[in-house]
Order: structure tokens, then C-alpha cells, then sequence
């Protein structure tokens, strides 16, 4: 897992751009919109990546709040770091497993995880872990891709495993990475599963919101 991430850290936002059409934009936009982080916030985003939703977060948080980034991969990190540093924005920034999160208990107003609990082996404990830190009436927000709607399906399955290959190639000359990346979202929980996952993990209200057909969705999860 280390290594698809590392092979395609210098070329992941212009393959986002490419494979999405540009709807990763959109679809980070409306979490960042359904989080409602606020001025004074504390805000911690699993697995993110080149910073999109790090930077969009602090921008909310103020010089009063703070938002930790963090990912699993340390490429991935280092190029969101450069990335923040580019726009002006300095934030703690930290290699961690989502599984074992390195905070106390009720530390955190959010948590975000965007495009990585797919990739996580534990999904039930890194859950826990995320539910563990926020506290009370804090949001978890998972942006992931999930089920498509059926009409979409024929085309979507042609697409995720003929055309994403080559685009990766091409672009960020790794087709084996994509060719997981399509199959890495067939086996991961669809939106009713997930949902039932988010509650046994301890969150007393959550819900879903279909994006694209249900090309992504982003459950929403509040702890009691």
C-alpha cells in the first residue's frame, strides 16, 4: 500500500483532476460545506494526502482554531506540506496510522478522512479511533467512494478498469496503482454498510449523502 501511494504522490492531484473530471473539487467542496467548521475549531484530517481539505479547514478554523494534517504516507505528507507552505499556511503535520490515532480522547471538534478509509485494514477500529477523539456533538466525515447507482453501473465498471489503467500510465506512469484503485472500491462497504459500520463504532446519528450518482457519498457522523 506504502508503495502505490509513494509512486504516485508528484502526480496525484493531476490525476484526481483527470480521472474525476475535475468532481473531486465539487465533492471536497461540500464536505468542507456539510463540516461547518467554525472560528476556534480544532479539526484533524486522516489520510490528507496533498492538503486540499487541510487548507480549506484552516481557512474556517481561524488563527483561533487549528487543524492537524496527517497521513500514513510519508510522500504523500511531504508533498501536502510543500503544498500548504506554498498557499501561506503552516500546520502541524504528522505521519500516523488512523488505526492507532496518537490523541486524547475528545481532542477534536472534527475529523475528516477523505479518499482513505477505503485503503485502511481495520476499517471497524480506525472507526473507534476516530469516534475516540472527537468530542461530544463533534462531526466525522467520510468522503469515500462508494456504490454506483445502477443505471451507471455498465458504464462505470468500463471505465474504473479499462480507461483509469491507461490514464495512469500515461499521466503518472503506473497503471498497476489505478488498477487497484478500481478494484479497491468494489471491495469496500457501500453506503448502507458503511453507515451500519459508523454506528457500531459508537456514533448515535449518522447519515449519507450521495454525490454524482453515487459515485462518492459522504457519510456524516456525530458522537453523542
Amino acid at each position: 500500500m506504502r508503495d502505490v501511494f509513494d509512486s504516485v504522490a508528484p502526480r496525484y492531484d493531476l490525476m484526481n483532476d483527470l480521472m474525476s473530471m475535475g468532481l473531486h473539487r465539487a465533492w471536497k467542496a461540500y464536505t468542507v460545506l456539510v463540516a461547518d467548521v467554525r472560528p476556534g475549531h480544532q479539526v484533524l484530517d486522516i489520510a490528507g494526502g496533498t492538503g486540499d481539505l487541510a487548507l480549506a479547514f484552516a481557512r474556517k478554523a481561524g488563527p483561533s482554531g487549528q487543524v492537524v494534517h496527517t497521513d500514513i504516507n510519508e510522500a504523500m505528507l511531504r508533498t501536502g506540506r510543500s503544498r500548504l507552505l506554498d498557499a501561506g499556511v503552516v500546520l502541524p503535520t504528522l505521519v500516523c496510522d488512523a488505526e492507532r490515532l496518537p490523541f486524547a480522547d475528545g481532542s477534536f471538534d472534527r475529523v475528516s478522512v477523505a479518499f482513505g478509509l477505503r485503503n485502511m485494514t481495520h476499517k471497524e477500529q480506525a472507526v473507534a479511533e476516530m469516534h475516540r477523539v472527537l468530542r461530544p456533538g463533534g462531526k466525522l466525515l467520510v468522503l469515500e467512494f462508494s456504490k454506483v447507482a445502477r443505471p451507471l453501473a455498465r458504464a462505470y465498471d468500463w471505465y474504473s478498469f479499462k480507461v483509469l489503467p491507461r490514464l495512469g500510465r500515461l499521466v503518472a506512469g503506473d497503471a498497476d496503482s489505478y488498477r487497484y484503485l478500481a478494484e479497491s472500491i468494489r471491495m469496500h462497504p457501500d453506503q448502507a454498510a458503511l453507515k451500519a459500520l459508523m454506528k457500531k463504532g459508537g456514533f448515535g446519528h449518522v447519515d449519507y449523502h450521495n454525490l454524482s450518482g453515487g459515485v462518492v457519498a459522504l457519510h456524516v457522523g456525530i458522537k453523542c
